[in-house]
């Protein structure tokens, strides 16, 4: 890839068969129309996803956008980082509640746990905002979509300590088989980014091989994690099917049966998106 490349949006890859959500994505950080990038992701068979709230205002703004369009739906939480940095959290947590309510939002995250943008003078804050997302979760009953960036065992410990909610997504599924299998066993669902395409991902690559596939789902989690041939340029939702394709090498099935068999997961996970 030449230098002058990295500026510019990767091209769009073939179309997938069977059409796939993107179950993890932030319009708002990628910037632009976000129509315009709900039609690049549907011509190449992306024609759903899941816009997630990481604050106030973009969750705000993603239950807007769910509001007004049928191929979105939304989640809203205080993302784990930016929890320690709220000047009122029990507030912030408050609107979150509030916003947890509305028909358009099908899922409470991105929380949960992060050691490594975290340190520890904000680490108790962020397991508070975290137990009480969790708590959220349960009142609402709808999905909790868990970050986890080194701390799987202390995720683990906190949702067991609370009470896992019936529908917990591992979002970025970022631990090696055998974190996998501790969350397989506890019933979780693991989403998987472009990070598995990435050459040093091997832990990553064993987990998705260990996971059914009617336990999986796909993310782009754009605009971040652009998957390989483009790792460090600009994702988007349309880029998914370069992750759905890795993900149906690496668990040996059938692209067409790969793709159905998600699909029905996440409409399982998330409800009927219209």
């Amino acid at each position: 890839m030449r230098r002058t490349d990295r500026g510019q949006p990767p091209p769009a890859p073939p179309p997938l068969p069977v059409p796939v959500p993107d179950s993890h994505t932030h319009l708002d950080h990628i910037g632009g129309d976000p129509d315009a990038h709900l039609r690049a992701a549907g011509a190449v068979g992306v024609d759903r996803v899941v816009q997630v709230g990481v604050d106030v205002a973009s969750s705000t703004w993603a239950v807007d956008l769910a509001a007004r369009r049928p191929a979105v739906v939304a989640t809203v939480a205080i993302h784990p980082n930016d929890a320690p940095r709220q000047p009122d959290l029990d507030e912030a947590l408050r609107a979150i509640e509030r916003l947890a309510a509305h028909p358009r939002v099908r899922g409470i995250g991105e929380t949960g746990l992060d050691t490594y943008r975290t340190g520890p003078d904000g680490r108790a804050a962020q397991e508070a905002s975290f137990r009480a997302h969790i708590a959220i979760a349960k009142r609402y009953a709808k999905p909790l979509v868990i970050h986890d960036r080194d701390a799987h065992a202390d995720v683990l410990r906190v949702l067991d300590e609370e009470g896992a909610p019936d529908t917990v997504v591992m979002h970025c599924f970022s631990g090696d088989a055998d974190v996998a299998a501790e969350c397989l066993r506890r019933g979780f669902v693991l989403s998987f980014s472009g990070t598995v395409t990435f050459r040093n991902a091997r832990d990553v690559q064993a987990a998705a091989r260990a996971c059914p596939v009617d336990r999986m789902l796909a993310e782009t989690d754009a605009p971040y994690l652009t998957p390989v041939p483009y790792r460090g340029r600009l994702n988007g939702p349309y880029l998914l099917p370069l992750t759905v394709r890795a993900l149906a090498d690496l668990t040996g099935t059938d692209l067409d049966r790969w793709c159905a068999t998600v699909s029905a997961t996440a409409e399982r996970v998330f409800g009927p998106w219209s």
